[in-house]
């Protein structure tokens, strides 16, 4: 990295916003965006998203109902969908291994505690890691600084995640990517790309990615928004169908207004859904047509939810839908093999090369990997079977010590523990040995001790 090209990644940093906001607002003049100078006197600077959710809220769905990262959470298939990948993610530990000629072994280092307790000062890895993983679902792209002990140092001290419209990529006149961060307090800066970790997500252009929330799945969660708004004031309404009061004479307009805003005093709401109505002066309730569809408010809830699971990469079943089947197996053992290969490791083999590219760009002896062994593992007795088999038994050869398989279920090695079950040769050897302690007989032609 040339000095040059870094000071000019400085003087494009200065710049408050994008470039073609400030263009705008040079064109349009201080008096018709008043409202956005005066966002930046507090705030130095406005990003373009930030921008766009001031003016519009965030995009508008067919169905009627702005869709943002906030109001998308408010539907319960997305919040349990994000819920379920981020939590799922943030409890699986992520050793440090090293690579050796028979292949990796675990080792202790520094960086376990970073990744697995406790990355920042404030924050624990279980909250940093679920913070990633929904930044990355609701905004498209996830970030995190790598903080060094100093500028020329190779080592990291901490990794500080940072909300994603506070994170903007740009490129200099080289082509060059670097990252301009807005902190919530302080001036902004810039950071290299080996300073900080960056995840997009599938539509990644080089500099940002398209957010899987209000991009894919904007129409099905406006729509569920707008079914959630149309249920509760059906029900708010005692769940009755539409209907009209009807005169034989004419009603003046503020004789119709007063007479809506009686009704609707008296008998409005679900504590007044069964309260008898009293008309007088001819009046006449006539109901209005009502297709049976138009009741049918869960078939739509249905479809919103299957949708979005679809988009997220989550099954229906794992969010409450016990409705269908699962062609991943039965079993809690093959469901969850399932969510680790088809949903989780989308993420995990990015979240582990991105690592592994930024803390170790030289030694590339060391590495992290995400541990999923533990979410695959099946029932007890599932389990206690296949150690059986790994461990060897009559006269299969074994592929696992007893003391690895102690191991993996966290209890400390015994004594004799690391030999490895040959099976043929350890059948052979003990083939004539009985429980009362008789030795095996001895190779043809050598004689018997005692023989004369």
């Amino acid at each position: 990295m040339s000095e040059q090209a870094f000071k000019n990644a400085q003087a494009l940093a200065r710049v408050p916003g994008s470039v073609v906001l400030n263009a705008w607002r040079a064109q349009h003049g201080p008096e018709t965006t008043g409202r956005i100078n005066n966002l930046n006197e507090t705030r130095q600077s406005l990003t373009v998203q930030e921008l766009a959710n001031i003016i519009g809220g965030g995009a508008v769905s067919n169905a009627g109902p702005v869709v943002n990262e906030t109001t998308a959470m408010k539907v319960s298939a997305v919040y349990a969908c994000v819920a379920l990948i981020a939590g799922a993610i943030s409890t699986l530990p992520m050793p440090v291994y090293e690579r050796t000629p028979t292949g990796r072994s675990r080792i202790e280092h520094p960086y376990w505690w970073l990744l697995n307790e406790q990355p920042e000062p404030d924050v624990s890895a279980a909250v940093f890691w679920e913070y990633m993983v929904a930044s990355r679902l609701f905004y498209g792209d996830c970030f995190a600084e790598i903080v060094r002990p100093s500028f020329r140092s190779s080592s990291v001290s901490s990794i500080k995640a940072h909300h994603p419209l506070r994170v903007q990529p740009f490129r200099d006149s080289e082509g060059s990517l670097w990252y301009r961060v807005q902190p919530l307090v302080g001036a902004e800066y810039v950071l290299h790309p080996a300073d900080i970790i960056h995840v997009p997500s599938l539509g990644y252009d080089g500099i940002r990615s398209p957010s899987p929330i209000t991009y894919a799945a904007r129409q099905a969660v406006g729509t569920s928004i707008a079914a959630a708004e149309y249920s509760a004031r059906f029900f708010s309404n005692g769940a009755r169908p539409d209907f009209a009061l009807t005169t034989p004479g004419n009603m003046s307009e503020e004789q119709a207004r007063l007479l809506r805003a009686t009704w609707g005093e008296r008998h409005g709401g679900v504590s007044n859904s069964h309260l008898p109505a009293v008309l007088t002066g001819g009046l006449q309730i006539k109901e209005l047509t009502l297709s049976p569809v138009d009741a049918q408010i869960l078939e739509t809830a249905k479809w919103d939810l299957e949708e979005i699971c679809r988009i997220l990469g989550v099954p229906p079943f794992m969010v409450g839908s016990t409705e269908k089947t699962t062609s991943w197996g039965s079993g809690v053992e093959n469901m969850s093999r399932g969510f680790v290969k088809f949903t989780l490791l989308r993420d995990l083999v990015k979240f582990n090369q991105e690592f592994n590219r930024k803390l170790w760009p030289v030694r590339q002896r060391l590495f992290v990997e995400f541990d999923v062994s533990g979410m695959e593992r099946g029932d007890l007795k599932s389990e206690n079977e296949a150690f059986r088999i790994a461990q060897g038994g009559s006269g299969i050869p074994g592929w696992m010590t007893a003391n690895e398989i102690r191991h993996v279920k966290l209890l400390p090695p015994v004594e004799g523990g690391d030999v490895l079950y040959n099976g043929v040769a350890q059948a052979a050897g003990t083939a004539g040995a009985t429980q009362s302690g008789d030795t095996a007989p001895k190779p043809a032609g050598q004689p018997d001790e005692g023989a004369s």
